[in-house]
């Protein structure tokens, strides 16, 4: 990830305004619902563009999304699609660097990027008349980057020190959200190191990262969204003029990204030298993003990780003492949206090293049982249903506008469809108690699970390791 900030005092008074009425509750959103007037338009070479005119607050928000992502990077290349990303910030034709970091310092703005399981993006926030200027620099970024054997050896090194200090050099570093989906997944595409393997990237060459660039940074591949205080009419025929006369490019390889079911319980163990307590991590395979079942997934995801009344919580670490915190959720990259393939939810804890991983285990099933067998009642799923509204209109009260930038790009990238924003709400209007746990029973099966239990490499043997796993005949 790269970042580029310039403090503006123009931005302050105006962002510092927007939170106020935020904490006092008075932000479009809480009032009301979700309710964003869209504009969204295809141009003949295939961009999709959405555009959402908002003068709350003098600034817009450009996002470009890119439909590649870990997910979907070649085989034998891992972290590629990670290593483009950063290579994508070496400016352009019109503004070889360093030319183009002091363009967006100069323009008052800030502007980041990142990569995920199934895009890599490029966002920024500028002054609103400022807006014009960055999308130029977007398009010429898009048509011809900087690309040669010096950027690439750079940004290679910057990678390797980023796996060396985040993963490698740090204690629980990637467990959850890199070893645990390499251990529940059976597809490649889902169950490959999405940092990246060493050998991969000291591997790769330029021209790879030409090939990658025109296969995949392509405007049939990509999303604009552009989001603030602009002319809706103005902006998309300057987008039209910027980005329009872009080739297309080639056709998109087809990618099998599905899983097999799961018909037996996982088990994995994984030990981290720098560790200092033990960790049990647990994985259920997700119903299908968009589904009925998967709205209910979500808000089970309330009951059991999410707020001081979290069923794990209360019992694991409030109850017994176990641990400091149960983490866990939907698409630890990102969000519950903002992805498209197979989905793992995952709870987790860093445990006393004197209770036994199967303790652990006994214990959160004991919370997930009580959710298949007994019904919640109507008060628990209202519950359920306002943590995650809070949390959701939280992304629109970001006076950056990132949150609805996201959420934009996402619904026209994998749905083609981003007023999918204005409805999302009615998705848990249709959850019940009865759909609760029926989502429970068909989805928290114990053969629908991995278990990984990390353990601390300081030499000392863990308290006891997990039982065998389960013969499917025996599950519940």
């Amino acid at each position: 990830m790269r970042i580029i900030v310039r403090a503006i005092a123009a931005l302050v008074l105006p962002l510092c305004a927007f939170f106020a009425a935020a904490a006092s509750g008075q932000t479009a959103a809480a009032r009301d619902g979700v309710n964003i007037p869209l504009r969204y338009e295809t141009l003949d070479n295939g961009l999709r563009v959405v555009l959402a005119e908002d003068h709350t607050v003098p600034t817009a928000t450009v996002a470009v999304y890119y439909g590649v992502g870990y997910r979907n990077e070649p085989r034998g290349r891992t972290g590629f699609a990670h290593l483009f990303e950063h290579i994508f910030f070496a400016g352009s034709q019109n503004l070889p660097e360093p030319v183009f970091y002091y363009y967006i310092a100069d323009l008052g703005g800030i502007a980041n990027g990142s990569t995920r399981l199934d895009f890599t993006n490029y966002f920024g926030v500028v002054p609103a008349n400022a807006l014009n200027a960055f999308l130029w620099a977007e398009a010429d970024r898009m048509a011809a980057p900087t690309i040669d054997e010096a950027v690439f050896q750079r940004e290679r090194d910057v990678v390797r020190n980023e796996i060396f200090v985040n993963v490698q050099n740090r204690a629980y570093g990637d467990w959850t959200w890199v070893d645990l989906p390499m251990a529940a997944n059976e597809n490649w595409h889902n169950a490959h190191n999405f940092y990246g393997d060493l050998s991969d990237l000291d591997a790769a060459t330029v021209e790879e990262a030409w090939a990658f660039f025109e296969q995949y940074y392509t405007p049939r591949n990509a999303v604009l969204v552009i989001a603030g205080s602009f002319d809706t009419d103005a902006t998309l025929a300057t987008v039209e003029q910027y980005f329009g006369d872009i080739p297309a490019g080639p056709d998109l390889p087809e990618i099998d990204v599905s899983e097999p079911p799961q018909t037996v319980e996982k088990r994995a163990r994984l030990t981290d030298p720098l560790a200092t307590q033990p960790g049990l991590a647990i994985a259920y395979h997700m119903p299908e993003r968009g589904t009925p079942e998967y709205f209910a997934m979500i808000l089970i995801d309330q009951i059991l990780t999410r707020g001081g009344d979290a069923r794990l919580q209360q019992h694991l670490v409030d109850d017994l003492g176990y641990g400091s915190g149960v983490g866990g959720g939907i698409n630890l990259l990102g969000n519950a949206f903002n992805y498209d393939g197979p989905m793992l939810w995952t709870a987790s804890l860093i445990h006393d090293g004197e209770i036994a991983p199967d303790t652990v285990l006994t214990e959160f099933d004991r919370v997930i049982d009580e959710l298949r067998e007994t019904r919640v009642s109507d008060a628990v799923l209202a519950s359920a249903r306002n943590k995650f509204l809070a949390e959701f209109y939280l992304q629109f009260d970001y006076g950056t506008r990132f949150g609805v930038a996201d959420l934009l790009a996402s619904f026209a990238l994998f749905d083609d469809d981003p007023g999918r924003i204005n409805r999302i709400e009615d998705g848990f209007e249709q959850v019940t108690p009865q759909m609760i746990q029926r989502v429970a029973r068909d989805w928290l099966r114990r053969d629908n699970r991995t278990i990984l239990e990390l353990v601390p490499g300081d030499g000392r043997p863990p308290a006891a390791p997990l039982a065998p796993p389960v013969k499917a005949e025996d599950l519940p």
